[in-house]
């Protein structure tokens, strides 16, 4: 892929796409199918989050290479049954090295689920919950180019929900991480104005039945 000075770069499908998944063929796909498409389902929402703690301090290529190993070594992130996870998973986790063999993050994610299961219960779902947050389209850059998106390592919606995780309970949910959670998930679509995928997520945005 061809880079060029507005953020965006020219596959050789002829299509032009944010500049940051041009690295990798791995970051291209992710590019294409998932990021900033607009996920409603559970699993998908509690994977995201925790490996966005994951990531700290890590690339998000790391973490995608190994998000198979982490699906398989977190129950595919039913967060019920991770939620039932002791000592035993620890140690299990800890010596697992298809995934990021830190403990405080593995046991991060073990609380994360408990709380994911007193979320789900009080608002139906952790899609309901997050989906609350979403951005009012009108606080949005109107055109956004790459030097816009650089700066905008958060939101206010982002601290807010980083605020609200962390009072019921939940760890490395800082707003920066958020942020990127919400980028990933398409809570907000930050696809740069001319990719040829921000029209794609757009509509999958408008499609989207919204949840009470």
């Amino acid at each position: 892929m061809k880079g060029n000075d507005d953020g965006l770069a020219v596959g050789d499908d002829g299509l032009s796409r944010c500049i940051w998944c041009a690295s990798a063929a791995d970051y291209i796909d992710y590019h294409d199918r998932e990021w900033g498409f607009p996920v409603d389902d559970d699993r998908r929402l509690f994977e995201k989050i925790c490996l966005e703690g994951f990531q700290s301090g890590l690339s998000w290529l790391t973490i995608l290479r190994k998000r198979a190993a982490f699906r398989r070594a977190f129950a595919d992130f039913d967060f019920e049954r991770v939620a039932r996870f002791g000592a035993v998973d620890v140690a299990r986790l800890l010596d697992d090295a298809g995934i990021v063999r830190h403990r405080g993050k593995i046991e991060s994610t073990l609380n994360n689920a408990r709380r994911a299961c007193d979320l789900a219960g009080e608002f139906g779902s952790l899609a309901a919950y997050f989906w609350s947050f979403e951005p009012d389209v009108a606080t949005r850059p109107a055109r956004l180019d790459w030097d816009t998106l650089r700066g905008m390592t958060t939101a206010p919606e982002a601290i807010a929900l980083s605020r609200d995780l962390k009072h019921r309970g939940w760890s490395f949910v800082g707003p920066t991480t958020v942020y990127a959670f919400m980028q990933a998930m398409g809570l907000v679509n930050d696809h740069l104005d001319g990719c040829a995928f921000r029209v794609r997520a757009l509509e999958a945005r408008a499609a989207l039945d919204r949840l009470p």
